[in-house]
């Protein structure tokens, strides 16, 4: 069986999943496929884990709350001349359950088994918790 690895990456200055699908949407808007998609400076050296299944998992406000399928990995040149890597992705978003996260900077690696577990279909539309009863619950393994 292959191997699968997801990606871990902040969303600054996002306030929920519904304001990095709200970003997402205007930013995607410029590319010709449409899809929403992350540059950054590094290419990931695990890109066939990636690509045979891998997510990226979004920490929002402290914890992982969502996250989207990577569709592939497109090379891309920016305005100063240096290569990066586009992360681009499934415009579906998928809440997980919360998971606390340190500040990072750049992206990490997440394997399969320490992945938050999606939401359930029937909470997806629950109404969301305010963020310190969030983590509190989060810390206690609740969540």
């Amino acid at each position: 069986m292959d191997k699968v690895v997801h990606l871990v990456k902040l969303s600054v200055g996002s306030e929920s999943p519904e304001t990095l699908v709200a970003w997402q949407h205007t930013y995607a808007a410029s590319f010709p496929d449409g899809l929403p998609r992350h540059i950054t400076r590094m290419w990931p050296k695990r890109e066939s884990e990636i690509l045979n299944g891998g997510s990226i998992y979004w920490v929002i406000k402290g914890s992982i709350q969502c996250r989207q399928r990577i569709v592939r990995l497109d090379e891309v040149t920016g305005a100063d001349g240096v290569r990066r890597c586009a992360i681009v992705l499934d415009p579906e978003i998928y809440l997980t359950q919360a998971a606390l996260k340190r500040p990072f900077q750049g992206w990490r690696y997440l394997k399969p088994e320490d992945a938050p577990a999606d939401l359930p279909v029937s909470r997806v539309n629950d109404d969301i918790l305010p963020d310190e009863l969030n983590r509190a619950l989060a810390e206690i393994g609740v969540l």
